[in-house]
């Protein structure tokens, strides 16, 4: 029997290949797997859900992730797809797996994160399941939320001559992991050394309390904004972009000078002789939104705070393009967080 390693499709090609033969069924069911979020209709309004899987030693590392913070990020990530739908979210289930190594406190401690971020993003835990782990710790979280049909926003709407939108800066999240992970070496080489995290409070925050956009989502109400694709930059700006683009059969040009990035980000790639717009590109964990616009609504977002115009959608065959600050052109490659 022929042996496929999960290596040779990635994440998304591998959710592909084991859906390929799940048709939908029910009429309620509006959209399925392939965008930030599902998407079904049982009344006026639309109901959204996402799920996402923390696992330990994968995708956090307890050695400097404080358990507070990583129940807040547990729920941040999560909301983050429902926001990129457009829509509001409005409960949230958590599963865990946990191994013997955790008390009643230290449980106590990530809820405490899980029940600041629900507070703060004005959702209700309404479940979820416990179990044991032979190793570590696993957390599973699943987002609902609702909007009415016509506010929804896919991935593939955006068309030819779109402005491309990047909200907040991209690059820090990734930076501060850097960080974080070279600390982490020093510590286990020499335990009595204290780390020296140079005073990079916002690269750090940004990796180990990231914030979803809830902020936007209430300004595209404010001034009639509907984009016409979105989704939120989970693993790096390029990789998400090219979802835009495949599934809105589009190309796209990307501008340098465009891409927002914190100058405390800057100022730390140079220090670990980092490209900055590279790690822009393909850090990931920034959960910034990106979004394709309209050219007829530009002036509802030129005055906007962290909303940033950093291209323009181009045609299928005119390819995914960085123009450089020095004005030459390349090929842009996907490449963020690869999950096998």
């Amino acid at each position: 029997m022929q042996r496929t390693d999960v290596n040779t499709l990635g994440e998304f090609g591998l959710i592909e290949h084991l859906t390929r033969n799940f048709p939908l069924q029910q009429s309620s069911s509006l959209k399925g797997v392939g965008d930030d979020a599902a998407v079904m209709q049982f009344g006026s309004d639309c109901t959204v859900v996402s799920t996402d899987m923390l696992v330990e030693g994968i995708h956090f590392d307890l050695a400097y992730t404080p358990l507070k913070h990583l129940g807040y990020k547990a729920v941040s990530v999560n909301v983050s797809d429902i926001y990129a739908m457009n829509a509001r979210p409005r409960q949230i289930t958590v599963s865990l797996a946990i191994s013997n190594r955790f008390s009643v406190e230290a449980l106590d401690e990530l809820y405490e994160g899980i029940r600041a971020a629900c507070e703060h993003y004005g959702v209700d835990l309404v479940g979820g399941d416990t179990t044991s782990s032979l190793k570590g710790l696993v957390i599973s979280v699943t987002a609902i939320g609702q909007a009415p049909e016509t506010d929804l926003v896919y991935r593939n709407g955006a068309q030819v001559g779109d402005l491309i939108c990047i909200t907040g800066d991209l690059g820090a999240a990734y930076l501060g992991l850097q960080l974080l992970e070279r600390e982490k070496r020093i510590w286990q080489e020499n335990p009595g050394v204290q780390p020296d995290l140079e005073e990079q409070k916002y690269a750090i925050g940004r990796q180990l309390k990231p914030e979803a956009r809830k902020d936007i989502i209430e300004v595209f109400r404010k001034v009639d904004l509907k984009p016409t694709a979105m989704i939120d930059i989970s693993d790096g700006l390029a990789s998400e972009l090219f979802h835009i683009c495949r599934q809105s059969k589009v190309g796209a040009l990307i501008e340098e000078s465009g891409v927002p990035i914190h100058p405390d980000a800057q100022m730390l790639a140079l220090k670990f002789k980092l490209d900055p717009i590279t790690c822009a590109l393909s850090g990931g964990e920034d959960y910034e939104l990106l979004f394709t616009i309209k050219p007829s609504d530009a002036d509802k977002i030129r005055m906007l705070p962290e909303i940033y115009i950093a291209g323009e959608i181009m045609r299928a065959e005119d390819g995914i393009k960085l123009q450089t600050k020095g004005g030459n052109l390349h090929e842009l490659k996907a490449q963020g967080w690869t999950h096998f």
